[in-house]
């Protein structure tokens, strides 16, 4: 027996539609590359959007085709990404901070045929733009007096491109699991892999973040997502925030702490997102001039593990909520957000911030379980490492063209690569990556526990730890730092302030102090880089 509701596809593009007709006034604010604060709302957007799709359509775009952008967070932006989806096109965001001849590589396996990008990435596609043989057009995203000249082909201004037709569009209809977007991850080993989006996995996603144990967004919100669109689909907020009716405040190509501030409260911003650095840099700018947000209330932090001091400045000084997240390009991509259940609201002060140091517990359609080498499950203790598997309707099958199939098993259990516990309410815990976590005399060491602890030190800017061969414990770990500007910490005052915080046989053997940490292009530490630096390194006395 079947049951007897309509059968209603999950489309991407009715995200949209819902936002024009019922939060149609809401406010979308961009800074501009060109410089100037650009206004508009869901409704603008949406019909902008319907335009650009008859637009693509006329440049023989078809159900299915890849269509690139390598663009800041900007209105011009969201128009593009919901005309693609409406057209039944699949949008690939691409990373420009990845180096030229990758981005080239990836533009070439996912086949792209036009390419939306902005103003400061020319020169990059400019470079590489011969290397594509697929690429038909690129649509720069301005206006025809900011379009500047260049050696590109085929390269049109985007209002003027757009303009040649009207948004009389009926969007394409098609199954709710045809593609609607691809993501590369990040290839810091081996070539980066393609991870497909469906229109039902960004809409099931969308929802499910939207839940008030995650990011509890509602139209009453201004929501600013420093985070890119084409860092790991934008988590999700362009769909969750039309989704919703919430405000978006979208700050361009302004990530500078003082950019930042500037329209955290000048648009009067109550949620905003985005990886640690940038939060470091916002929180330095506040100290500087002595600053205060009277508006923000909730800051989401992934990317990343979320340094301790970050999360107890913007809670203890300034009243904003700290949000810990974690999630992977291959999740869509949220997996975890540490809001706080009942049974741990009494917390408070450091053991409410030892909770928060958690990655945080999954929503309704992500799965979750930690094994050990040879598959078998381990219990929820709080203190069992083990390999983070997760599946679900918004998780990754496969990545396209069959690349990377190790990482999946047939009970479609996706191997996340990172080290982990949970505790009994589900709270999970990243403790490495598995090619990071330092092995000493058969025990696991937490590199990251000990990087959270060492950036809490007032006069460390960074820190990274890696495991250095030792004769005796197989593997050690050494303390890499980045000394604060004018700060001269010595590794005798580094690991006396460590000391009594950890077990005694996970301090490190050594600290080394460097003036620069490699990073990968989505901003994490790059430890197969920090790894050759060191490969000749010996500790002291051995």
């Amino acid at each position: 027996m079947k049951g007897l509701m309509q059968d209603w596809p999950l489309l991407c593009h009715k995200i949209i539609d819902h936002a024009d007709i019922y939060h149609g006034d809401r406010e979308i604010v961009s800074r501009s590359v060109e410089g100037p604060i650009h206004r508009t709302n869901y409704r603008a957007i949406g019909e902008r959007a319907r335009q650009v799709a008859k637009r693509l359509e006329l440049d023989g775009i078809k159900f299915g085709d890849r269509v690139a952008t390598m663009a800041w967070n900007t209105w011009r932006h969201m128009e593009a990404w919901y005309g693609i989806l409406g057209l039944g096109a699949v949008y690939h965001t691409l990373n420009p901070r990845l180096f030229p001849d990758q981005i080239a590589w990836i533009m070439n396996d996912a086949e792209d045929r036009l390419l939306f990008v902005d103003l400061t990435f020319l020169p990059l596609v400019e470079a590489i733009a011969d290397k594509v043989p697929s690429l038909e057009k690129i649509i720069v995203l301005t206006d025809a007096a900011h379009m500047p000249e260049t050696k590109l082909k085929n390269a049109v201004p985007y209002e003027e491109w757009a303009s040649e037709v009207d948004n009389d569009f009926a969007w394409n209809e098609f199954d709710e699991n045809s593609a609607a977007g691809m993501c590369y991850t990040s290839g810091t080993t081996g070539d980066p892999k393609g991870v497909v989006y469906s229109h039902r996995s960004n809409v099931l996603h969308a929802m499910a973040v939207a839940q008030p144990d995650m990011l509890n967004l509602s139209s009453r919100d201004r929501m600013m997502p420093v985070v890119p669109l084409f860092h790991a689909n934008g988590w999700s907020t362009a769909f969750v925030c039309p989704m919703v009716g919430a405000s978006m405040i979208l700050p361009g190509a302004g990530m500078d702490g003082q950019s930042i501030y500037q329209m955290l409260t000048e648009e009067r911003v109550t949620m905003t997102a985005a990886v640690p650095t940038v939060w470091l840099m916002l929180l330095q700018h506040l100290q500087d001039i002595d600053g205060a947000l009277p508006d923000l209330e909730n800051v989401v932090i992934g990317g990343s593990a979320c340094p301790r001091a970050i999360t107890q400045t913007f809670q203890d000084k300034y009243g904003v909520r700290v949000m810990h997240a974690w999630g992977m390009t291959e999740m869509s991509p949220l997996g975890t957000v540490c809001s706080i259940k009942p049974e741990y609201a009494h917390l408070a002060g450091e053991e409410k911030l030892d909770l928060q140091a958690k990655q945080g517990h999954p929503p309704f359609t992500v799965e979750m379980k930690i094994t050990d080498d040879d598959n078998n499950a381990l219990p929820w203790d709080g203190e069992t490492f083990g390999r983070l598997k997760v599946r679900g309707p918004a998780v990754s099958s496969a990545y396209y063209k069959g690349h990377g199939a190790e990482h999946f098993d047939a009970e479609n259990w996706f191997d996340t690569g990172d080290v982990a516990h949970v505790d009994a309410l589900g709270y999970m815990e990243i403790t490495d990556r598995a090619k990071d976590v330092i092995k000493s005399g058969g025990e696991w060491i937490s590199s990251i526990e000990l990087e959270n602890l060492a950036v809490s030190h007032d006069d460390v800017a960074e820190a990274a730890v890696i495991g250095i061969a030792h004769p005796k414990w197989d593997e050690r770990p050494l303390l890499v730092i980045i000394r604060k500007e004018g700060s001269t910490p010595t590794k005798e005052s580094i690991l006396e302030f460590m000391s009594g915080k950890i077990a005694k046989w996970w301090m490190p053997d050594d600290v080394a102090f460097v003036d620069e940490i490699p990073h990968t292009a989505t901003g994490k530490i790059q430890k197969t880089v920090l790894r050759e630096q060191f490969k000749d390194y010996s500790f002291p006395g051995t």
